[in-house]
């Protein structure tokens, strides 16, 4: 892709396409809710401590800060399966050394709460999770807006939904050109935590443009989900769960009428690994309860790891939303 600052933001396009539903969405502690579900039971003996730990109003990044702090450890040695959002009350689990036992009484913050503790042959590693359940409060819901809400909600159960990276990928302040700068080497970030946000949200950019362009071409005929093409990669070579490409090395690209498509939205130039995403998941366990003395909906389900819970509301909405 060119070398520009004058990049088109990437709109997130949904199979559901029906007229706009308005609802307030905050996220917050009270309303967005999310609880990890590890890939494995822990075996109850080795050498590592298994934390599983609600947080409030913390970013993982913060909670590693606070358990580095607490347990006298370099954050490098603290597992951890995913990154949760700040705005929200969430329940994930932490590795830590087995010898760092003793000081587990320190971990004692307002809104940090130690829910259990478990003992393990190995740590965590991003990505050790199953998936992840939601709790979600949409407020000012009028009840007229019910039979819209709970279609489209049938069609996603049914048919799942885009996988999209959300807009928390990116941020409020996503400058595409200091992105590709840093993913191209010619500008140093010190700090790596950010350098990796930046060449991690350069790839997704392109994700979400391939995966928008796959969408409108299954609505253009009248699709309930994306149509395979032929040299499309499949997950697991299942021939059901297409993926798209995050451009890096090391990477299978797509061939045939599927890679005319993809090369549109690939940068051969990255140096960084390359991935491949699956392009639409289903969502499991969707139930709702509407408030109506409150106009409140909750919603509840859970989502494939990696996959992003505000993606499902603004397909609810057919509409983009922003970080602040």
């Amino acid at each position: 892709m060119e070398n520009t600052q004058n990049i088109p933001e990437i709109k997130r396009t949904f199979i559901n396409d029906h007229k706009k539903i308005d609802f307030t969405f905050v996220q917050n502690k009270y309303d967005f809710i999310v609880e990890e579900i590890p890939n494995r039971e822990f075996c109850g003996s080795g050498n590592f401590l298994i934390l599983k730990i609600k947080k409030e109003w913390l970013s993982t990044w913060d909670l590693l800060r606070e358990i580095s702090e607490a347990f006298e450890i370099d954050e490098h040695k603290i597992g951890y399966a995913g990154l949760k959002d700040k705005n929200a009350t969430t329940t994930q689990y932490i590795s830590i050394p087995l010898i760092k036992e003793k000081y587990l009484k320190h971990l004692n913050k307002p809104n940090i709460k130690l829910l259990a503790v478990y003992k393990d042959k190995s740590g965590l590693n991003i990505g050790d999770l199953a998936r992840n359940k939601f709790i979600i409060n949409l407020k000012d819901v009028k009840e007229e807006s019910l039979p819209a809400i709970y279609s489209v909600l049938a069609k996603i159960q049914k048919h799942g939904l885009p996988n999209y990276f959300g807009y928390q990928r990116f941020g409020s302040d996503y400058n595409f050109q200091k992105a590709q700068d840093v993913t191209y080497g010619e500008e140093i970030v010190k700090n790596k935590k950010l350098e990796h946000l930046l060449i991690s949200a350069y790839q997704s950019y392109f994700f979400n443009a391939w995966l928008s362009k796959r969408v409108e071409l299954a609505k253009d005929e009248n699709l309930n989900k994306l149509k395979p093409l032929s040299g499309d990669v499949f997950l697991n070579n299942d021939k059901t769960t297409i993926t798209g490409l995050l451009p890096g090395r090391k990477v299978l690209r797509a061939s045939g009428e599927a890679r005319e498509i993809e090369k549109l939205f690939d940068d051969e130039f990255v140096h960084a690994k390359g991935f491949r995403r699956e392009a639409w998941i289903k969502v499991d366990d969707l139930k709702n309860k509407y408030n109506k003395e409150e106009e409140k909906l909750t919603l509840s389900f859970t989502l494939p790891k990696g996959s992003y819970a505000t993606v499902l509301i603004e397909n609810i909405a057919n509409m983009n939303f922003k970080s602040n």
